[in-house]
């Protein structure tokens, strides 16, 4: 909205008009007799007993209000029922003036600005009821108000002027401006040019949540939002179907397993450092989300909740953690796993209310259900500093960006995750950094599938690396230099470019000293990118730099056909309703390069392959020897099947 907006209005402001010659809206409560005196009416009562006086005057037959049944000083919807003030009623009751002499109401209304400018009051019946509460500024004033921009002249400035008037107060203490709904590419809604959206029908086809989610993560309320149906699906796929699909893992096997979550509690420094990192970035998150909500800044509450959601909790803790959760009796370690991925659900479904209503008073409901009657009426879980470990979280942030770094190197030449590789070399540019990766290295080499990582402290001759600077961020600051900052940059040495790398892991500033003064160098005023080596692939994010080596040999290629038939075995066992614990004997038929490297890698891996699909045999057959029961598998090159049959 820009500085100054509500000062200039004030600046320029006119005398409020409180008076409109309107039929529909709030009466103006003065009445006036032929000499132009006045009477002005505080309260229901006292129009009431005003309206005896004039009975008694003979002004009026009789109380209209008595002989409906109304009572003064009930405060009751169905005693305010019987009574209407407003046009044409209110018009009919005359009024006796001191003199003498009857009085009638002025025809005019109130602005209906200066009834929204009383809400605080109205909404509370002060001064005839709560008026202890608004008096102690208990309710009073507002911790915030939320309106489009346009209100500047009109709601955001009658509360204050009432208050001002009234209470020598401001109305309320914060105020978010909303922004407008646009459509996907930025322009106004409109019936006429086809592009408005239907609210009532989005809401029925995704949802209240998810539309509410999506548009409150998507821009902050201030922002104006291009809003896009695709987005919306997004946030209810990615966001919400990722929650419900955490959920129902854990349903499915607590109920299984008859979990309580009443039962005594581990001890979080007996648990496995997996779950104590998930209770330490739970811990931070939410200092995060409740500081943001403190804040009003609910787009960054939203985004946290969803990246730990999705990054952490999905796609990190849940998948590491599967096979704790499998078969097996309820021992100290799974009831670990158990209990920590309850505390979290259930965190998360409190931290998210505010956003998503519904959907998480279900999920709270159904993780607590002896607990609050609804999620809204649980306070909001305060963080536990005794249980957070930065060094844990650092050395597990490290593991993921150098599994995604190596993911990403594997997409780009199309080897699947299934095929082993040899080896990743890590440049390190600290102990601590060096320490750290130790303490993950099998975590990362099991996640992405290479067999070992060797940690190095100098890169020459092995990687190169290329530096360019940010001219969008080091312009604002060194615009003048920027020409010799350039050149500058065009002359660091590969030691050079580490030094810059180092200081950045160890949160430090990096001074260069030029010809018309030094400059400092921060992250994001660079950018380093990384050669690729021959028979290698290089990745590089931030102060951290990996190299993959991609030769696949022949024993590793072995080793990946392995992978792949384990993979095709477990489906088929799958597909085919087979228990979990049932022994099988498998036949592989294929022909030409398929049967080659299927039967090259049986040699040699044909007793990893059985014991990992529970197979008493795993044989390997001419394609032309299947028989009709023999089930079509996918593979790369070749036609293959397969055929099961269970081992009593």
């Amino acid at each position: 909205t820009g500085t100054g907006r509500f000062g200039n209005w004030l600046e320029n402001l006119n005398d409020w008009n409180l008076s409109r010659s309107r039929f529909w809206g709030t009466t103006l409560p003065i009445w006036r007799d032929s000499n132009r005196n006045e009477k002005c009416i505080g309260s229901v009562e006292e129009l009431y007993n005003e309206i005896e006086k004039s009975v008694a005057a003979g002004f009026m037959k009789s109380n209209p209000w008595k002989e409906k049944g109304f009572v003064p000083g009930d405060y009751s919807k169905a005693n305010y029922d019987k009574i209407d003030l407003h046009r044409p009623y209110v018009d009919d009751i005359i009024l006796v003036s001191p003199t003498g002499k009857p009085m009638k109401r002025e025809l005019d209304l109130i602005d209906v600005w200066f009834d929204s400018g009383s809400m605080p009051y109205a909404q509370i019946h002060y001064p005839f009821e709560n008026k202890e509460a608004l008096d102690s500024r208990t309710v009073y004033p507002a911790d915030f108000i939320a309106e489009g921009v346009d209100q500047t002249r009109g709601w955001f400035f009658t509360l204050h002027a009432i208050a001002t008037m009234v209470f020598d107060s401001v109305a309320y203490k914060s105020v978010i401006s909303n922004g407008l709904v646009l459509d996907k590419n930025g322009n106004k809604m409109s019936k006429r040019l086809g592009n408005a959206v239907d609210p009532f029908g989005a809401i029925e086809k995704y949802g209240t949540d998810p539309l509410r989610w999506y548009m409150i993560s998507n821009s902050s309320p201030w922002d104006n939002l291009k809003f896009d149906t695709a987005g919306v699906e997004e946030v209810s796929r990615k966001f919400f179907g990722t929650l419900y699909n955490t959920y129902s893992f854990f349903a499915l096997y607590a109920n299984v397993d008859g979990f309580d979550p009443k039962s005594p509690k581990v001890a979080y420094s007996e648990r496995p450092e997996i779950d104590r990192w998930i209770i330490s970035l739970l811990n931070t998150l939410k200092q995060q989300v409740v500081a943001a909500y403190e804040d009003y800044d609910i787009t960054t509450a939203g985004r946290l909740i969803q990246d730990f959601v999705c990054d952490n909790v999905s796609n990190w803790y849940v998948r590491l953690n599967r096979k704790r959760f499998w078969g097996g009796e309820m021992n100290v370690d799974k009831l670990s796993a158990y209990q920590t991925l309850h505390e979290v659900l259930v965190d998360i479904a409190v931290l998210s209310a505010p956003i998503a209503p519904f959907y998480m008073d279900r999920l709270y409901l159904d993780l607590v259900p002896d607990g609050s009657e609804s999620v809204h009426y649980v306070n909001m879980p305060k963080s536990d500093p005794s249980v957070i470990d930065k060094d844990l979280e650092e050395r597990m942030e490290l593991a993921q960006k150098a599994t995604s770094m190596v993911l990403a190197l594997r997409r780009k030449v199309s080897i699947k995750v299934r095929q082993p590789l040899l080896k990743l070399i890590i440049p390190v540019i600290s102990d601590k950094v060096r320490n750290q990766l130790e303490q993950v290295k099998q975590l990362i080499l099991s996640e992405v599938n290479v067999k070992e990582a060797e940690f190095i402290s100098d890169t020459a001759g092995i990687i190169t690396k290329k530096i360019k600077p940010n001219f969008k961020t080091l312009g604002k600051v060194y615009g003048k230099q920027m020409k010799e900052i350039a050149a500058a940059f065009g002359t660091f040495d590969q030691a050079t470019i580490s030094a810059i790398q180092q200081a950045e892991a160890c949160g430090r500033e990096y001074s260069v000293n030029l010809p018309s003064g030094s400059i400092v160098l921060r992250p994001g005023d660079y950018e380093i990118s990384s050669e690729d080596m021959p028979g290698w692939l290089v990745a590089n994010d931030g102060p951290l730099t990996l190299a993959l080596d991609i030769e696949i040999s022949d024993e590793l290629r072995k080793e990946g056909v392995a992978r792949e038939l384990i993979n095709r075995i477990q489906n088929l066992r799958k597909d085919c309703g087979f228990e979990v614990t049932d022994k099988i004997g498998v036949t592989i038929f294929s022909d030409s390069d398929a049967k080659t490297a299927i039967d090259s890698a049986l040699d040699s891996f044909g007793t990893y392959v059985a014991n990992q699909t529970l197979a008493v045999s795993v044989k390997s057959a001419e394609l032309e020897e299947a028989d009709s029961s023999a089930l079509h598998v996918e593979w790369e090159d070749g036609t293959v099947k397969a055929a099961l049959t269970i081992i009593k």
